[in-house]
């Protein structure tokens, strides 16, 4: 006979030495782990437990079936971890498997509309549903007053003028080559200081600003 549980999202996290067992919530997947229950099977010593082992194996070549059975996880699924195992020891798993789960279910509560086992979290006591199912109403108030705070956020600082200054972009031009100097002191090609314009029509040099010459009134 194969265990079964009251719900399918669990883990068998039992040893030899004894039985643990871990239940899922099926809406945020958090688990609850029940006492360690302690075999009297593995107590009884390790001359014992071989001898035990000896027996089924010893059995198992003259063709014997079901000396023991496997532990099911997400459903009637048989695991070959515990095959090796005493009947006495598979008839202590199969008691501890139920307290487990009676200690479980004090932690977890079944949807009436979609029939999920949840966590005290993703339970609505008032409605009697899941969290998904009937959503809490004072969370929701607030997750859309958090939203709304967000948006109005947004839109206020769309509308907030941060630069009202010209936008317009200068390029300096070498008074040697005529070509563009680059942003330093020195032309970026011909290596000319950037510091002095020169007329191009006397050849006077003016200093960086200027915008007419001082001998011949030049536009530089």
């Amino acid at each position: 006979m194969s265990l079964t549980a009251f719900t399918r999202n669990y883990e068998d996290n039992s040893t030899e030495a004894g039985f643990q067992f871990t239940f899922y919530c099926d809406l945020c997947h958090d688990g609850y782990k029940t006492q360690f229950i302690e075999s009297q099977t593995y107590k009884k010593g390790s001359l014992f437990r071989g001898l035990s082992r000896g027996i089924f194996i010893g059995a198992s070549l003259l063709g014997a079936h079901h000396l023991g059975h496997n532990v099911e996880r997400g459903g009637n699924v048989l695991s070959e971890r515990f095959e090796g195992m005493s009947p006495e020891w598979h008839r202590e798993h199969e008691h501890a498997f139920e307290l487990a789960q009676n200690e479980a279910k004090r932690h977890f509560h079944r949807c009436h509309k979609c029939r999920q086992w949840v966590c005290e979290a993703d339970f609505n006591d008032e409605e009697g549903l899941c969290v998904e199912c009937a959503p809490r109403m004072n969370v929701e108030i607030v997750h859309a007053k958090s939203q709304k705070m967000v948006e109005d956020i947004r839109q206020k600082a769309a509308d907030t003028v941060v630069f009202d200054g010209k936008i317009e972009s200068k390029q300096i031009t070498c008074p040697e080559c005529g070509k563009p100097s680059g942003q330093g002191n020195f032309c970026t090609n011909c290596g000319a200081s950037l510091k002095q314009k020169k007329c191009s029509v006397c050849g006077t040099v003016s200093p960086i600003g200027t915008r007419f010459c001082g001998e011949c009134g030049n536009r530089l």
